[in-house]
């Protein structure tokens, strides 16, 4: 799983949005949105690059952490 921060993503609906650009990138993705820590642990096939590059598209852009 890769851990993404999203300093952006700040209510319940911020992380809907979140969720919905990871499964339009990756419609069989899995993840977990820590909305407190503001961070979002994905499991994908997807490229992080990619991820991360929907996710700014939506308006929440997301920075890997390790």
């Amino acid at each position: 799983m890769i851990t993404l921060e999203v300093q952006d993503m700040t209510c319940g609906g911020c992380a809907g949005k979140v969720g919905r650009a990871i499964k339009a990138v990756d419609d069989e993705a899995t993840f977990e949105i820590d909305l407190a820590q503001r961070t979002v642990l994905v499991s994908s096939t997807v490229s992080v690059a990619d991820i991360c590059t929907t996710l700014a598209e939506a308006g929440f852009p997301a920075k890997h952490r390790d």
